[in-house]
């Protein structure tokens, strides 16, 4: 009996590769239509790759088709006469129906694409909030929507046919062993065997869910092609993963409530002027005051991956996780900030926001066409290369994974620089990218000799789970931890793994940092983490009987250093953000009347009594979180948990109104952006 389930497992598989051939059917129509090149001559490689990659990437739905058959058909068919005489019928219908979903994603996309000149993203969200009579209209009157529809009435049977016609491939006959037990035992392996072919197709010919193929490990030469990238997407993978993405809520708000939000934020003497501004950034207009050092030749913004200010506490000293950070903190000639907030909870809002001056608030502003091609007048690279600097991205893995090697040009940084290129193809690496004492040292090397004045934007990528770096790489010690910490850490593998990590992360940025003061004397450094992260699971356990605090979630240290900088240049109970540094770079070098933008003021000066970002806020006396609406007192760890309370609205308010700043900026692109050659 078990034969019949052999023969069906192999018309499974024959109905289930129809469906890749459809996929790619469809993607080169969309080429064919959308295609904005004269020529693909030059291009065939990247268009190799698009199909190649997106003939795996599309398993994600495809193989679904196989299992679904294998369970409705195959399966039953071992009991049941009916399902071996009428196979073909029902493995038709179950094909044509796939056929037909993936007919309206693929003609849904070529619509998205006419109107927004892009696959399926975050406005899919929108459908819902718009007047539902004028989508129809639309559909009908402008997307050719009967047509469409009348597609169908050929598209079903020639998708029919190409069905039965892989069904009609001989198929190879079941072995059998003499042994009823061998025979048992086969049939094990061949039924289990089944269910692990799903799980490979299903993860794009690998059974390592983090080999799947996804947006980021797009190969770079597809990537590099804007429109190729998009290509490369199965229309129903776009679908689930534009429908996964939440939009924020100041997406959907009116003209009239981004206005109202924007006036609410806006400096005094401006609230009701902005409007008749190209861009309402522009009412945060600051004239430098003069400089506090002399101009340094080289200036460096160091983004560490995951470094958070719990770590540099006395609370927290036995796990010796920052040391080489807490040592740069200690410097007399480095001002060191515990109160700092990040611009996001993930790495991408943080590098944008840093980038751009403005907070990201998950828009994805790195994925907008247009911030490929035009910045805001708070951007940090235009504004240094204002100031005379070259600008460089350095980037520990490859710029192309969120499209930062577009986004970081349209920012305004004259080079963008890849670990994956310049430290050569067998550099050892994690999957975000190359090891940080490898991209450093190779960065390190191109960086030594520079003459010219330049701001160099680093950021690394290897304490980021998961954690598999080798412990001979990490120089990992038993002894690293204190013995005065509980056996529940020192004991526990997953967690010192976590702690290594991050303590040869640290090792290997201070390191760079020591090269850099000896090769530039007068540089000025500036290091920071893109967000915290709570490595090592330390909430309720000896070390912390507690849950973790909402400073501890989220604060990472910021350190600039120069050799004419102290510590009193500001006060002790200064706070700030991610977008501080910028304003605080150009008040420390810019000549005295030097026009800039800035939504908040330098660390030299006094700060607003709210300093927001889209998901938090700090004042000089609490910390909070904008989704709980709650806050706690400022204060560095102990031991006890701090008491929380709700807080007033006035730092949630601030934070969605920033977000709806960028929100007016995003509807607004094409008319308020700055160009590269202006």
């Amino acid at each position: 009996m078990f034969d019949y389930f052999f023969y069906g497992l192999q018309q499974d598989l024959k109905l289930f590769l129809f469906f890749p051939i459809l996929s790619a059917v469809f993607r080169i129509i969309f080429i064919k239509v959308y295609n904005p090149y004269p020529s693909l001559e030059g291009r065939w490689k990247a268009v190799g790759k698009c199909f190649s990659y997106g003939f795996w990437w599309g398993m994600d739905f495809h193989a679904y088709i196989f299992l679904i058959s294998l369970l409705v058909v195959s399966l039953p068919s071992v009991f049941f006469t009916f399902f071996r005489v009428h196979g073909l019928e029902l493995r038709l219908i179950l094909g044509c129906i796939y056929a037909i979903i993936l007919y309206a994603a693929f003609m849904g996309k070529m619509i998205f694409y006419r109107h927004f000149h892009d696959t399926y993203n975050y406005l899919i969200h929108m459908g819902k909030h718009a007047e539902k009579h004028n989508l129809v209209d639309v559909f009908f009157h402008q997307d050719h929507g009967l047509p469409i529809l009348l597609g169908y009435i050929l598209f079903i049977p020639a998708a029919m046919a190409g069905c039965w016609v892989l069904q009609q491939i001989p198929s190879i006959s079941y072995y059998h062993v003499s042994s009823a037990v061998g025979q048992y035992a086969l049939n094990t392996v061949v039924f289990l065997g089944s269910i692990v072919l799903f799980y490979w197709i299903r993860f794009g010919g690998t059974l390592n869910h983090r080999n799947k193929p996804e947006w980021d490990f797009i190969p770079s030469v597809v990537k590099e092609d804007e429109f190729l990238a998009k290509a490369c997407v199965d229309d129903s993978v776009a679908l689930k993963w534009a429908r996964k993405k939440s939009v924020p809520d100041e997406m959907l708000k009116s003209e009239d409530e981004l206005e109202k939000d924007i006036s609410y934020i806006m400096p005094d003497g401006c609230r009701d002027t902005w409007k008749s501004l190209q861009n309402p950034l522009y009412s945060y207009k600051r004239v430098a005051k003069g400089p506090r050092i002399n101009k340094p030749g080289q200036i460096f913004l160091i983004v560490g991956e995951s470094v958070p200010q719990w770590a540099m506490e006395p609370l927290y000293a036995g796990l010796n996780v920052l040391n080489g950070t807490k040592i740069l903190a200690q410097d007399p000639h480095t001002i060191y900030l515990n109160n700092f907030l990040p611009a996001g909870n993930v790495s991408r809002p943080s590098i944008v926001s840093l980038m751009t001056g403005i907070y990201d608030g998950q828009l994805e502003l790195n994925e907008k066409e247009a911030f490929w091609r035009g910045t805001v007048p708070t951007s940090l690279p235009l504004q240094m290369k204002h100031l005379g600097y070259d600008t460089i991205y350095w980037y520990g893995g490859n710029a192309s994974n969120g499209n930062f090697n577009h986004f970081g040009k349209g920012q305004g940084f004259d080079r963008i620089e890849n670990a994956d290129t310049f430290c050569g193809p067998d550099a050892p690496r994690t999957w975000v990218g190359v090891y940080d004492h490898v991209f450093l040292q190779e960065a390190f090397k191109r960086i030594k000799d520079i003459k010219k004045p330049t701001f160099h934007f680093i950021y690394t990528t290897s304490n980021h789970g998961p954690y598999k770096i080798p412990k001979d790489v990490l120089q990992y010690d038993e002894n690293s931890i204190d013995a005065s910490v509980g056996p529940d850490i020192r004991d526990n593998k997953e967690r010192c793994k976590a702690l290594a990590t991050a303590r040869y992360a640290d090792r290997s940025v201070s390191e760079f940092i020591r090269k850099i003061r000896e090769q530039f004397p007068d540089s000025l450094i500036i290091y920071t983490g893109d967000h915290s992260n709570m490595y090592g699971d330390l909430h309720n356990t000896s070390l912390m009987p507690r849950d973790y605090s909402i400073r501890e979630l989220y604060c990472t240290p910021l350190l600039i250093n120069h050799p004419e900088l102290s510590k009193n240049m500001v006060g002790h109970d200064i706070i700030g953000t991610h977008l501080s540094i910028m304003p605080t770079i150009i008040e420390l070098i810019a000549p005295k009347g030097f026009t800039y933008y800035s939504v908040f003021p330098s660390l030299l000066e006094e700060q607003p009594e709210y300093l927001a970002t889209p998901k938090q806020w700090l004042t000089k006396n609490e910390v909070g979180e904008v989704m709980s609406g709650k806050a706690e007192p400022l204060g560095e760890s102990i031991v006890e948990p701090r008491p929380r309370y709700t807080a007033d609205k006035e730092g949630i308010r601030q934070a969605s109104s920033f977000v709806s700043l960028a929100a007016w900026i995003v509807n607004h692109a094409p008319d308020c952006l700055i160009h590269r050659d202006e």
